[in-house]
């Protein structure tokens, strides 16, 4: 049995900062990092936009280099799949009937992405941009010239994706299911303004419009069809429709858990010396109101590693950092703070038309979140008042030639 005093299950950007917070808080005992990707620790953010793009190569988006690693004994076992954890033991047991001891885990495995379960879905020529080895298959896929692609799912992976592709030159079909893009996670004035500037782009959107199956030819996919009978015809499907928590063996050695897995301030789970972390752990937030929620996003994943490698070590910090997410379209520099999620008014900030502009989100008066488009001095002003639940005034807001501090 492969043993480690500290065993990371996940090699995404929770697992790695997990890794080197303990090094750097002066962790002397032994840490193994398993992970499925048989890659060493990367950023994922790029796979849906530079890395796609082709204007970073892999060894930019390392999270360290390869020798980092080694050079702080942290060991790595790549194309691992954990598919047993005993409590008990505290043993883990791996895919090729391995098993491995620990005296701590941190769970990082973070999700799988959610696939197509319509008619068709197994064809060759799906593609969902959550690993390097997904992303590669359709780089070579996108040889030969301009394809024709439909892209399902209008959150931010399926617009980055309509993006990139729009600019090599593809063909490209949006389909989303609801009556808006980004309905989850924004309000309409974003929703509208990233509508139009993908359709000024060439993007052929549809809305309210659900993927009933997918047509192929030699096991291929040719066309995607709707519900109502209209067919997309295409060379390559991208599917961007949300992950699904990689929490299948904590919550089979009995962890509670229902949408992930349950963690308290200090990201432990409700198994003895079991931690979790990232993309797949439930916590009340207090940016949410308290709400138990899960972010999907490499500053949860990195303020979680850090809460978790401070408790272990006997320094219990909770976890109350202020949510912030990015996203890169065209020449659009999408900036986030905290959560819109339960907002009762928004502020318009600024004219969408001049492609530089904020949307404010209140909740009972108070500051609770926002949405940058190329407007960074918002963005950075607008994180102090979220992070103060300031109340201001919807007036002081809307005036652009004031500051919002």
């Amino acid at each position: 049995m492969t043993e480690a005093d500290v065993v990371i299950v996940g090699t995404g950007h929770g697992g790695a900062q997990a890794a080197i917070a303990l090094r750097q808080q002066g962790f002397a005992g032994s840490i193994l990092m398993v992970g499925r990707d048989q890659a060493p620790p990367y950023e994922r953010p790029p796979l849906s936009k530079d890395y796609l793009a082709g204007k970073k190569p892999f060894e930019r988006i390392l999270i360290r280099p390869p020798s980092f690693w080694a050079e702080r004994d942290i060991g790595l076992k790549l194309g691992t799949t954990v598919t047993r954890i005993d409590p008990a033991a505290q043993s883990l047991a791996v895919a090729r009937g391995d098993s491995i001891g620990y005296g701590t885990l941190i769970w990082a495995a973070g999700g799988d992405p959610r696939r197509l379960s319509c008619p068709g879905a197994q064809l060759q020529g799906i593609y969902a941009l959550r690993d390097k080895a997904d992303t590669d298959r359709l780089i070579v896929a996108l040889e030969g010239g301009p394809k024709r692609v439909v892209v399902v799912g209008g959150g931010y992976i399926g617009l980055e994706a309509a993006a990139v592709l729009t600019e090599e030159g593809c063909s490209v079909t949006l389909v989303e299911t609801r009556e808006r893009v980004l309905s989850r996670v924004a309000g309409e004035d974003l929703s509208h303004f990233f509508e139009a500037e993908h359709r000024a782009h060439g993007v052929d959107i549809r809305l309210n419009a659900e993927v009933e199956s997918i047509a192929g030819e030699n096991d291929t996919v040719r066309a995607v069809r709707l519900a109502g009978g209209e067919e997309i015809a295409c060379d390559i499907v991208v599917v961007g429709i949300g992950i699904v928590p990689a929490v299948g063996p904590l919550i089979a050695a009995g962890a509670a858990g229902a949408n992930g897995v349950d963690v308290d301030e200090f990201c432990r789970t409700s198994l003895p010396n079991v931690f979790a972390i990232g993309d797949c752990a439930a916590h009340a937030n207090p940016y949410a109101g308290g709400a138990v929620v899960r972010l999907e996003s490499v500053q949860n994943a990195h303020d979680m590693a850090k809460v978790a490698a401070s408790a272990i070590l006997g320094d219990r910090q909770p976890y109350n950092a202020i949510p912030w997410f990015w996203s890169n379209q065209y020449d659009l520099r999408l900036q986030t703070a905290g959560l819109s999620l339960d907002h009762d008014s928004t502020v318009l900030r600024g004219q969408p038309e001049d492609r530089s502009f904020s949307v404010i989100y209140l909740k009972d008066e108070r500051v609770v979140a926002i949405d940058c488009v190329n407007a960074v001095k918002d963005y950075v002003q607008c994180r102090k008042l979220i992070e103060a639940r300031a109340m201001v005034e919807p007036e002081r807001l809307l005036d652009t030639t004031r500051p919002l501090l």
